[in-house]
């Protein structure tokens, strides 16, 4: 056990050192952002990403959680297809809904830009498909080329997005600095891992459809858990918008980017291993109790120190760093520094 636990945590290294720079990339252009746009366009962009967050969890149906289990490299090649074809018809779906949302006027499509609206079904199908190509690498342990893709991806996007609003196209900057980051690093993921290719076709053939037979434990199951918990994540900043507008979401919103940053670095590193090492745990032992509490002492203790500070430091700190008007983010903070603490942690 204490080999499989050496090898547990040097895989979260590797995987922790490109979720640094991941992470450290957006919250060092932060203060340069939030300097260039305001809580509005914060909150419109939050508001968007949540959006596009929640429904590629949709896309996937989590089967590229079966990956990990299935290592047959036909059987990768048939997931990746079913997929993509779900990832697709959700896309179309999305856009002309939002188009026709917009087009009928409803209050909360009027509030995002053209782009915006537009771009949902796009941004959606990126994430899920760079989400099952990490879930690719996971399977063969190639967690440092995985986390160079995101590395790739999370600097294109903060370089992007503040180089567009120096350039002065306004909130939007945000939006399209998100694709065009995406797209670079679904483009760095597909060259660093070099994937199987999906096979597109009009309705799902016969093996996409014994596939999805085969794993129908993770669509029925696992996809309507993982769901409820990422719109479970959303929901306040969906109804601070809704009911308080789009400057107390954007308030909201770096509150809750600056907390999950640090809590979330550690934690979705740790996730990426800690599914991995399960599967191999429960294979050997028949379970994967030793692994799930020596996980979950290690990431509580971590977690305590910067719980504290931002309790007692938020307000002025986040004056300091991005600016005197973000100050009331400051407060929020102080308010939810448990609460991400409790809800960080992948095993829980």
């Amino acid at each position: 056990m204490k080999s499989s636990t050496t090898t547990f945590w040097s895989h979260v290294i590797t995987v922790l050192t490109g979720s640094v720079a991941a992470q450290a990339l957006p919250l060092l252009a932060a203060p340069l952002i939030t300097r260039l746009c305001g809580p509005e366009d914060m909150g419109a962009f939050s508001v968007w990403l949540g959006v596009i967050q929640i429904a590629a969890v949709v896309a996937t149906l989590r089967l590229e959680t079966a990956m990990i289990l299935d290592h047959d490299s036909n059987e990768q090649q048939t997931c990746f297809s079913v997929i993509a074809y779900s990832a697709t018809i959700l896309a179309l779906t999305i856009t002309l809904c939002a188009f026709g949302a917009r087009a009928l006027g409803f209050h909360e499509a009027l509030k995002l830009p053209w782009l915006g609206l537009l771009t949902l079904g796009v941004g959606m199908w990126l994430t899920a498909y760079t989400q099952t190509i990490i879930a690719y690498a996971t399977s063969y342990h190639a967690f440092g080329k995985a986390a160079r893709a995101k590395v790739w991806a999370a600097g294109t996007i903060a370089l992007t997005q503040v180089g567009l609003l120096y350039a002065g196209i306004g909130g939007i900057a945000l939006m399209a600095g998100q694709i065009i980051g995406l797209a670079i690093g679904l483009v760095a993921a597909v060259l660093l891992m070099a994937p199987p290719g999906p096979t597109f076709s009009i309705k799902p053939t016969r093996p996409q459809r014994n596939y999805l037979k085969k794993h129908e434990a993770f669509w029925r199951y696992a996809l309507p858990a993982d769901l409820i918990n990422v719109v479970a994540g959303k929901l306040p900043l969906f109804l601070i918008g809704i009911k308080h507008g789009l400057l107390a979401a954007g308030l909201f919103a770096l509150t809750q980017r600056v907390l999950a940053a640090p809590a979330s670095i550690l934690a979705a590193s740790v996730l990426e291993v800690f599914k991995r090492q399960a599967v191999e745990d429960f294979q050997t032992f028949g379970n994967c109790q030793g692994t799930y509490i020596h996980t979950f002492k290690t990431l509580f203790m971590l977690g305590v120190g910067p719980t504290l500070f931002i309790f007692i430091f938020s307000e002025d700190l986040f004056a300091l760093v991005f600016g005197e008007s973000w100050r009331p983010a400051g407060a929020y903070a102080r308010i939810m520094a448990p609460l991400f603490l409790l809800v960080s942690s992948p095993v829980r």
